[in-house]
């Protein structure tokens, strides 16, 4: 299994802005500091902001914020919102499953198996857990730092 960038560059989203202590932060800072494009955040964004991770503030003084404090946001849930396509094999679509064995073939059952072992694992985890080393990731992300 494989995550997609997209879920990917969600979780920095919501660590950066965790890392942050909730005070409102722009994309731009976002991008800069991870060296993604800002207009791929800007997307991303949008999509935490809909799905209730995110508070976007609008304004003069506006940008982002967690709409929730780091221990209530939950990594399996996250990567559940963000990835669209967990069919690891062609036969978990029956829609477009073409595979002459499928029907016998327990391979499907296995990979689901593991899909679901997979997600349990990240069901374990918070943001909180992902700030352990909260001061290395803050100087590693130039977080704090008047120099930014």
């Amino acid at each position: 299994m494989r995550l997609t960038s997209y879920s990917d560059y969600s979780l920095r989203v919501l660590l950066y802005l965790a890392l942050t202590n909730n005070e409102v932060t722009t994309i731009k800072e976002i991008a800069e500091s991870y060296g993604i494009s800002k207009n791929h955040l800007m997307k991303i964004v949008h999509h935490l902001v809909q799905a209730g991770y995110v508070e976007s503030i609008r304004g003069r003084a506006g940008g982002l914020k967690l709409a929730d404090i780091p221990e209530n946001i939950n990594i399996g849930d996250v990567v559940r919102e963000t990835e669209d396509d967990f069919k690891i094999v062609e036969c978990f679509d029956a829609q477009t499953n073409t595979c002459r064995i499928s029907e016998t073939c327990k391979l499907r059952h296995i990979l689901n198996e593991s899909l679901f072992a997979f997600l349990s694992v990240l069901d374990k985890y918070t943001l909180k857990d992902l700030m352990s080393q909260k001061n290395a990731l803050k100087k590693s992300l130039n977080i704090g730092d008047e120099s930014q």
